[in-house]
């Protein structure tokens, strides 16, 4: 292996030591649903979207709220010495994805004999807790 690509490897090792993750699988919720939901906590302090999550009146910030609570006692055992961190609002919601998950096909009765297709939607939820960066003034 060259020394380039050791140093690039080194470099993903550090950055997750201070990165958390948390996954949640074949979610019942579509997936269209659940982004909207995303949308609203990704790139906001992890403090913040919890209290966005809990008062917000949507099905999926239940589960999604449940992640997150997962996502930072994550990082609270990864980052045992940065405690105070989490309490200065320093933890952003670096990244959540949305991804789609198996589908269950149903079939229900339609008019005049027909079947009518049914498609029940189930998602895959990958969020990711970092650090925010100090902004550098020139």
């Amino acid at each position: 292996m060259g020394k380039r690509k050791r140093l690039m490897a080194e470099g993903f090792k550090e950055a997750k030591k201070v990165t958390a993750v948390a996954k949640l699988n074949d979610v019942p919720t579509s997936p269209r649903k659940m982004r909207l939901v995303a949308d609203t906590v990704r790139g906001v302090e992890v403090n913040h979207a919890l209290d966005l999550l809990k008062f917000s009146k949507r099905e999926a910030s239940v589960r999604l709220e449940k992640l997150l609570r997962s996502a930072i006692a994550n990082w609270e055992a990864k980052n045992q010495d940065k405690a105070k961190e989490l309490d200065n609002g320093n933890v952003i919601v670096k990244t959540i994805m949305v991804d789609e998950g198996r589908t269950l096909k149903r079939i229900r009765p339609c008019p005049q004999g027909r079947a009518g297709r049914i498609r029940k939607r189930s998602n895959h939820v990958t969020i990711i807790l970092d650090v925010k960066q100090p902004v550098e003034n020139k």
